[in-house]
């Protein structure tokens, strides 16, 4: 344990030249700012710029967070989906509250993002169901993610019996498939910077607009 402990102290952090960040520059609405960091890190390489972590909470208050992809960013906010059936779809059911976070490591930038979610139309939900490929629409159409499995053998005799149903039947869609997204009631943007001195700034709903405020690192 000492050893690790010792591991992660020497592990390096913020390499290479970091980009700067001007927060008296930033444009009015979070939105914006967002699209700007995201276009900035396909640009530079960053590796599935668009996951993300997604968390939430049930009743119980008890957290759990998982990674997963940022499917749209529209006038609701930001947007994934889910099969209602899971256990993020449950927690959505009982608090529709949840929290994203983008980090993008070569960069050393960091979003949070923290809201309601709101479901989108069914038909809105089947047409992101129907862009998924074919494996990921299979998949979903057995809905059981986070039950409990045997063994792989099952799992694969399942899907592969599934994707014979989406091959057959390109229309099927998972009933519980749902598109949600995130309406934001604060974002954060915060620049990493090797001497400590990170730039953090906040988006505040206010009214029908955004307040900006400046945070210490």
């Amino acid at each position: 344990m000492e050893d690790l402990r010792q591991l992660l102290r020497e592990l390096d952090v913020f390499e290479g030249e970091l980009p700067g960040f001007d927060p008296s520059g930033a444009p009015e609405t979070p939105t914006e700012l967002f699209t700007e960091w995201l276009l900035a890190a396909v640009r530079a390489g960053v590796r599935e710029p668009h996951a993300m972590t997604l968390s939430t909470a049930g009743a119980d208050g008890n957290p759990t967070a998982r990674t997963l992809i940022l499917k749209g960013l529209g006038p609701e906010g930001w947007q994934f989906a889910s099969d209602g059936g899971s256990v993020k779809g449950r927690d959505l059911a009982e608090r529709p509250y949840a929290a994203l976070t983008f980090y993008w490591s070569r960069l050393a930038r960091q979003v949070r993002v923290r809201g309601e979610v709101v479901p989108a139309e069914s038909a809105e939900s089947a047409a992101d169901f129907l862009a998924r490929g074919a494996g990921a629409r299979a998949e979903a159409l057995l809905g059981r993610q986070s039950q409990p499995l045997s063994d792989l053998g099952e799992r694969d005799t399942a899907v592969r019996e599934s994707l014979a149903r989406v091959e057959a039947r390109p229309d099927l869609v998972a009933p519980g498939w749902t598109l949600h997204s995130v309406r934001p009631e604060s974002v954060e943007f915060w620049q990493g910077d090797k001497a400590r001195r990170h730039t953090r700034l906040a988006y505040l709903r206010s009214g029908e607009g955004w307040r900006r405020q400046l945070l210490w690192p």
